[in-house]
């Protein structure tokens, strides 16, 4: 198996709403958030985590592509799949799915077939433009949202929640690669299919109240354009 190329995609993700990807806190701090953000180490500024791309966008080609209701299983696509009836469009896309994705190091079925994950996802970071808008006082990095649960006999609020979100209007540079392998297909059009499904869906938690709703910019106007033409269902 050769390695051919490697193509760059990267742009702009914009936030059209408050984006929420936990960092997994267990302590809760004297006047703090219930639930707080994932932020950086060092910075402390918001960024998106390559791994919540990835596996979002995954989740949505397999969902579209049905074949979550053929393996029968909540874990991603594994090799065991191409072993199911399937049609010969339903092959070519989990074939497709499994290249662009990869497959675990415990699934030896088919796995040389597969070959290596041709896509990478690097943490999307905040811009420089939003940058200079926050310390300009144009923008926050971060808002704390409070939701209720409602008791349906009374009719009040109860059990008061304060959930931090990355601010709406920010926005964050990301890269992705993918590794053009010797007689793979165009991988390139599937995950702009996955992204586009992205930007129609959303990112992160709570995505059923609002949250993580988001916009792609790419660098390349050809991409632009290809991006903005594509129509996923009829």
């Amino acid at each position: 198996m050769k390695l051919n190329n490697i193509t760059k995609i990267s742009g702009r993700i914009i936030l059209e709403s408050g984006l929420h990807i936990g960092a997994g806190d267990t302590e809760l701090h004297i006047g703090g958030t219930d639930n707080p953000v994932v932020k950086h180490p060092h910075t402390r500024e918001p960024y998106i985590p390559g791994s919540s791309l990835k596996g979002k966008i995954r989740s949505l080609l397999e969902m579209k592509s049905g074949l979550i209701a053929v393996a029968r299983s909540e874990n991603p696509l594994g090799t065991k799949i191409l072993e199911q009836d399937l049609t010969d469009a339903q092959r070519a896309e989990a074939v497709r799915i499994l290249k662009l994705f990869g497959v675990g190091a415990s699934d030896d079925q088919d796995r040389a077939q597969i070959g290596p994950s041709r896509a990478s996802f690097s943490d999307a970071f905040i811009s420089q433009e939003s940058r200079k808008m926050v310390k300009a006082g144009q923008l926050s990095y971060y808002e704390v949202k409070s939701e209720n649960s409602i008791d349906r006999i009374k009719g009040v609020a109860k059990n008061p929640r304060f959930t931090e979100r990355v601010a709406a209007g920010l926005s964050f540079d990301f890269r992705i690669t993918i590794k053009e392998m010797e007689g793979d297909e165009d991988l390139q059009e599937t995950l702009l299919q996955g992204l586009k499904l992205l930007e129609m869906d959303a990112l992160g938690g709570s995505g059923s109240r609002g949250y993580g709703r988001v916009r792609f910019e790419f660098h390349e106007p050809a991409l632009n354009e290809r991006f903005s033409a594509l129509q996923l269902f009829s």
